[in-house]
């Protein structure tokens, strides 16, 4: 009778462990697989640094179009600690964030939105010079 519990035990533990391997190998082909990658642009709004067990960067960036356009959000992650601190000295200032889209990643602990910033630029301000609304008289 022991014979059979032991091999219950071992077949249990075998599929335990099967089980196991088979969830890291899938979280890590979510993670080193991107869906999409690409660039936005926008100010960046909010950027904290959170979580309970395992801490991300978690940052919110307003895009506008055009001034006096209602802002779209673009939420992302930030998991580079060196990455997160060029990001926190550009905030103010009009950027570009490089991303990759990594679907399916099976928890939170490695980020709360699907998308994973890689870089970071600074955009140069478009440069608004108005013209004078009444063109300006010759001198005499």
């Amino acid at each position: 009778m022991e014979n059979v519990g032991a091999k219950v035990i071992k077949t249990l533990a075998a599929i335990a462990v099967l089980a196991i391997l088979l969830l890291v190998a899938y979280t890590w082909l979510a993670m080193s697989w991107s869906y999409s990658s690409g660039e936005r642009a926008g100010y960046v709004q909010k950027f904290s640094h959170k979580g309970w067990l395992c801490k991300t960067w978690e940052g919110e960036m307003a895009l506008v179009s055009m001034p006096g356009t209602v802002a779209e959000k673009f939420y992302f992650t930030v998991r580079d600690d060196a990455l997160a601190k060029r990001i926190n000295q550009s905030i103010g200032q009009r950027v570009a964030l490089s991303y990759e889209q990594h679907i399916g990643v099976p928890t939170s602990c490695f980020g709360e939105t699907q998308y994973f910033i890689s870089d970071i630029k600074i955009v140069d301000e478009p440069g608004f010079t108005p013209k004078p609304a009444v063109p300006a008289l010759p001198k005499p």
